[in-house]
């Protein structure tokens, strides 16, 4: 069975997402990423990866993936009737790879990533003033489709759904962008993404102040 090390609302939510669309079961172990634990077994979590960061996707035969585009693509493609991401080929597989490193690279990183985890304003300072140009990309993208790729749901979306639920924690409000606001109500809609966001929340109500 695969496994799924994941942090609660972390970028692996995205993979939780994915595994429950594609209808696939894993088992999935909390990390607390602050600590470098895992919630239901002894040692550090970096002996399972090295970076120390969420997902870690463990394989069938054993190997371990990261990343998340790496996770996300490698899940779509273990059922691929689901249409989690186009086939090889596909002039929209490459679309769907250029907005997973977008999402990935300009919001996860260049402003999710330091906002949660910098604390001095200015370290802050300069992924505050770019984000508002950064989301009009995918506001603009949107403005008159209902997914990010083709026309039906993809492991991009929950990668985007993802970050944009991270954004108001984050001090940003994304009703500035009614093409995101939409776009984020209608992922939440999904039975699959509301469940996986419930469940994740729950989890992380019950996490310990200095372990999340």
């Amino acid at each position: 069975m695969l496994q799924l090390y994941f942090s609660p609302m972390a970028c692996s939510l995205a993979s939780r997402i994915a595994l429950m669309e594609a209808g696939l079961d894993a088992r999935y172990h909390q990390v607390h990423l602050a600590t470098k634990t895992v919630a239901d077994r002894d040692g550090d979590f970096r002996d399972i990866s090295s970076k120390g960061a969420v997902p870690v996707l463990v394989l069938e035969n054993g190997e371990r993936l990261t990343e998340s585009a790496a996770v996300l693509q490698y899940i779509a493609d273990l059922r691929p009737e689901r249409g989690l991401a186009p086939r090889p080929g596909d002039i929209d597989r490459y679309r769907l790879q250029e907005w997973l490193s977008f999402i990935g690279a300009e919001i996860h990183k260049a402003f999710l990533f330091p906002t949660f985890w910098y604390k001095d304003d200015g370290s802050l300072a300069k992924p505050r003033a770019r984000i508002a140009q950064t989301l009009s990309v995918p506001s603009a993208h949107l403005a008159d489709r209902q997914f990010l790729v083709g026309q039906r749901f993809t492991i991009a979306d929950a990668h985007l759904a993802w970050a944009l639920l991270l954004l108001r924690p984050a001090g940003v409000d994304i009703a500035q962008w009614p093409p995101l606001a939409g776009y984020l109500e209608r992922m939440q809609a999904r039975p699959v993404v509301r469940e996986a966001i419930a469940t994740e929340m729950a989890l992380r109500k019950a996490i310990p102040a200095n372990a999340a």
